[in-house]
C-alpha cells in the first residue's frame, strides 16, 4: 500500500551560489522556472544571485524559491513523489503556496521580490538591532530562568521558533547575543548561528501591515489545489483566504515545527518529501522520529542514478 505523502519546502538558510548554480542551469525544471522568473523580475535572476551580497537577498530568496519547486518538480518525476498535502516553514511557506497552486508561478515570484524588498525597507528604519540566535540543547525549563534575567533586565525578546526539544530560535537586540551565548553555554546549551533578518514575532506588526497593503493586498489567490498545512499551528488550509493570511502572519506569529508536523500525523501522512536545499528541517528528530524522510534536493538531482519509482 502506498504511503501517503506531504511535500515540506524547507525554511531558508545561507546557500551559496556555488551550491546550486549548476542545478538553476543544467536540471531542465529549474531552467524553465528560471525562465519565468527572468521574466517576471526584468532581470536575469541566475546573474543576480552569483553576485548577490548576504544571504536573504531578493535574489537569493527567488532563488530559493525556484529550487524549491524545481526539486518538487523533479521529485514527480525521477522519484515518483505524489503529495497529498504540502508544508513550508517560514520562507518555505512561499514554495508551498505556488505549488499547491493557491498563487500562479509569475505571482509566486513577484510575491517573493517584493516582500523582500518590503522587509528591506522596513528593517532598515524599524527594529535595526534585532538579530535571531538559534540554539540546541537548552532544556525549556533552563532556557525559561535565562529569559527571565533577560526580564529583569528590561530587555525585550521573543521565541520565534520552537524547531524541536530544545532546539529553538530567539529574537533579541544584537547586543545581548553575546550574553545570551555565554548564558546558554553555562547550561549545557550550544549556541548555533546568528541571522537577518528577524521575522516571527508580534513587534513586527507594522511589517505585516505593510506586506499585506504593499504586496498581499495586489495578489490574486484562489484556493490550493491541495491542502496546505500551516506552519505555526498544524491547521490545514484549504482555501485562499486561509493560505493569504498564514502568509501574513507568519511575520507576526512563531514558527511551531512540531505543531506543523503534528498537522501532518493528522492528515495521515507517513512519508514526507524535502524538496529544496535543507540542513535543517527533514533532520531534526521531531521529523526523522515520526515520519519516513526522502530528501529531494539540488545535489541529489544533480548526481546521476537509476530512474526508480516511489511505491
Amino acid at each position: 500500500m502506498t504511503k501517503r505523502t506531504a511535500l515540506i519546502f524547507p525554511g531558508m538558510g545561507p546557500a551559496a551560489f556555488n551550491d546550486v548554480g549548476r542545478f538553476m542551469v543544467a536540471n531542465r525544471f529549474a531552467r524553465e522556472l528560471v525562465e519565468v522568473a527572468d521574466e517576471v523580475l526584468g532581470y536575469s535572476l541566475v546573474d543576480a544571485f552569483r553576485e548577490a551580497e548576504g544571504d536573504y537577498s531578493e535574489a537569493a530568496q527567488v532563488a530559493f524559491l525556484v529550487n524549491c519547486l524545481a526539486s518538487a518538480n523533479w521529485a514527480k518525476d525521477a522519484l515518483g513523489v505524489e503529495a497529498e498535502a504540502v508544508l513550508g516553514p517560514s520562507f518555505g511557506e512561499k514554495a508551498a503556496v505556488a505549488f499547491a497552486q493557491s498563487l500562479t508561478m509569475p505571482e509566486a515570484v513577484r510575491m517573493t521580490a517584493e516582500l523582500a524588498r518590503c522587509m528591506d525597507e522596513y528593517f532598515s528604519q524599524e527594529h535595526t538591532d534585532i538579530v535571531v540566535l538559534s540554539f540546541v540543547r537548552t532544556p525549556e525549563e533552563k532556557l525559561g530562568e535565562i529569559l527571565a534575567e533577560l526580564d529583569g533586565q528590561g530587555e525585550w525578546h521573543d521565541i520565534s521558533c520552537y524547531i524541536d526539544e530544545g532546539f529553538y530560535m530567539l529574537s533579541l537586540r544584537e547586543s545581548r547575543v553575546e550574553w545570551m551565548q555565554q548564558r546558554l553555554r553555562a547550561i549545557g546549551g550550544m549556541p548555533l548561528y546568528t541571522m537577518r533578518p528577524p521575522l516571527h514575532s508580534g513587534a513586527f506588526a507594522g511589517l505585516r501591515d505593510k506586506a499585506e497593503r504593499e504586496v498581499l493586498s495586489t495578489l490574486h489567490f484562489t484556493d490550493p489545489k491541495l491542502p496546505v498545512v500551516a506552519d505555526q499551528d498544524g491547521e490545514l488550509l484549504t482555501t485562499a483566504e486561509q493560505v493569504r493570511t498564514m502568509l501574513l502572519d507568519s511575520i507576526v506569529r512563531p514558527l511551531r515545527w512540531p505543531d506543523a508536523l503534528a498537522g501532518l500525523k493528522r492528515f495521515g501522512v507517513e512519508r514526507v518529501c524535502v524538496a529544496g536545499p535543507d540542513s535543517l528541517f527533514g533532520r531534526v528528530p521531531c521529523t526523522t522520529g515520526n515520519f519516513e524522510v526522502l530528501p529531494a534536493n539540488p545535489r541529489l538531482a544533480m548526481t546521476p542514478r537509476r530512474r526508480a519509482a516511489v511505491g
